[in-house]
């Protein structure tokens, strides 16, 4: 990555100027950084590095922006965005909620739990649920919504201080440490009639885990691969004949796919939120020039929960 600097940026007729407070760092940002399309275009070199964010409206010729609004948008990685409301629209966001709330637990984790555990995975009560990337952003959230709606709920994470985190503070039945047990033999002991549904936020070696201890009519979520994100090959999944013979689902889903439904899933997370039914955590990091590193962290675990980038405060 390559810091460039410039003139701020002048909106012209029907734009906004935004003025960057906060970017949501996110496995997706290093998918889109990659060669090849994914789902959506790669991200050419030398362009902004597309991430989302919240900011400041500090110039405005658009009557959808007032001075002084704070929106959210894919704003990328810099410190002013100009907006519209065609393709680079930003959501205007009412007051009253915290910034970083706005891009974690009411943001882009948040919503991805909702819609995977509520819509993909159907989660019932009785249901054994497992997820991967347990004490992170999205599986921290899924895990707790999943016992919510009434299912026995077991992580997987990358450290023994991890798995206390998600079973002594949110409430999880288990974790397994996937550094230092074998995976597969803990989710035969920990499930011994199979898993229900499994949330998948890593692919690889893990899902291969998981495939082989499926219940019959299990269903998986499959939100994201990071095992594969920065490898040379992709990890060999060898277990898939299980979804034949266990007569089970296996299904991926993107956050865009509910655009239309956010507001949804924000009411639904609310009262839970408030009410300390679901409890999160999230990092923030001083500066723009520490978003490479702090997007380097996601792929060797050092985090748990969300991480933001503070790029200024919104009230400067």
């Amino acid at each position: 990555l390559t810091e460039v600097t410039g003139p701020v940026p002048i909106p012209g007729d029907g734009e906004a100027l935004v003025r960057l407070a906060y970017l949501s760092i996110d496995p997706t940002n290093r998918v889109w950084m990659r060669e090849e399309d994914s789902y959506l275009p790669a991200i050419p070199i030398g362009d902004v590095v597309r991430a989302a964010g919240l900011g400041v409206v500090v110039e405005s010729r658009n009557e959808a922006y007032a001075v002084g609004d704070l929106v959210m948008g894919l704003l990328g990685w810099q410190d002013f965005a100009i907006v519209d409301s065609g393709e680079a629209t930003a959501q205007v966001i009412p007051p009253g909620l915290a910034p970083t709330d706005i891009l974690s637990i009411y943001g882009s984790t948040g919503l991805t739990a909702w819609f995977g555990v509520h819509d993909v995975a159907a989660v019932r009560e009785g249901d054994v649920f497992v997820v991967s990337g347990a004490a992170g952003g999205v599986g921290s959230v899924a895990g707790q919504l999943a016992r919510l709606a009434g299912a026995r709920v077991i992580g997987i994470a990358g450290s023994a201080e991890k798995c206390r985190w998600v079973t002594e503070d949110l409430g999880f039945d288990a974790c397994i440490d996937y550094k230092r047990e074998d995976v597969g033999a803990r989710l035969a002991e920990l499930c011994p009639d199979g898993i229900d549904v499994y949330f998948d936020n890593v692919g690889g070696a893990i899902l291969d885990a998981a495939l082989a201890n499926l219940a019959i009519g299990a269903r998986i979520a499959l939100c994201g691969a990071i095992s594969s994100y920065t490898a040379a090959e992709p990890p060999a999944v060898r277990n898939t004949f299980e979804l034949v013979s266990q007569r089970a689902r296996m299904e991926g889903f993107l956050l865009l796919d509910y655009v239309d439904r956010f507001p949804e899933a924000v009411m639904g997370l609310l009262p839970h939120v408030l009410e300390g039914r679901i409890r999160y955590a999230v990092e923030v990091v001083d500066g723009l020039e520490r978003a490479p590193e702090t997007l380097n962290r996601l792929f060797t675990g050092d985090h748990t929960g969300k991480l933001l980038v503070r790029v200024s405060d919104v009230a400067d």
